[in-house]
């Protein structure tokens, strides 16, 4: 199975990652990370880099493409989106992690379709033709969305039953130990106090505006 995951300036780390950690234990995988320009990517935070050998205009197709999001997505290369419309046609699935949604969007490739992103973002969608839809993971045919960075587990875990059967994505779970106790229940805007909330808002809108990630 051939899985691509795109990744450009200023991605978010947990968003390639995440997903990384479990598609890469499917039976027959291979995972490309590649980009516009191949070498060494910063991720959001500028601290950590990891490297795509392969230029995108080499990849000409994908079993499974999963795009990251990250304030970098903001000022991506349209060679990326591009490449993104391009390579659609050629998967079995074309997925994304959080804000890399509204690559998809950017893209064409989720006009009338739900979707969802992190919630900060989640309207913009609209902007682009998509439904916004507040869910954790939202399967439309074959795209499939994650909402904000920690989704992206959740998201592989899915994509892993339904390329290789629940056991073996049990397995991968177990294998990962991904058995989350948060310690606070204020992982969503439904769960966390306005207070929270307000907070989370403020400080994002603050980080966004200094070029900081989410």
């Amino acid at each position: 199975m051939n899985i691509v995951i795109p990744l450009f300036p200023r991605f978010t780390a947990l968003d390639a990652i995440g997903p990384y950690e479990v598609l890469s234990r499917l039976p027959g995988a291979k995972v490309t990370f590649a980009a516009v320009e191949p070498g060494l990517i910063r991720d959001a935070t500028g601290m950590l880099q990891v490297e795509a050998p392969v230029a995108i205009a080499d990849v000409s197709s994908a079993d499974l493409l999963c795009v990251p999001g990250g304030p970098g997505r903001r000022r991506a290369d349209a060679r990326l989106v591009d490449w993104i419309r391009a390579i659609h046609p050629t998967t079995t699935m074309t997925t994304s992690v959080c804000t890399g949604s509204l690559l998809l969007a950017a893209a064409g490739i989720l006009v009338g379709l739900p979707a969802t992103s992190h919630w900060f973002e989640l309207e913009s969608l609209a902007d682009h033709g998509a439904i916004p839809t507040k869910a954790r993971i939202v399967f439309a045919g074959k795209v499939a969305t994650a909402a904000g960075v920690s989704a992206g587990i959740d998201l592989a875990l899915a994509l892993a039953a339904r390329f290789s059967g629940d056991d073996v994505a049990r397995a991968i779970q177990l294998a990962i130990e991904y058995d989350p106790e948060p310690p606070f229940d204020a992982g969503s805007v439904d769960k966390a106090p306005t207070a929270i909330v307000e907070l989370a808002r403020s400080t994002i809108a603050r980080r966004i505006a200094a070029g900081a990630p989410l």
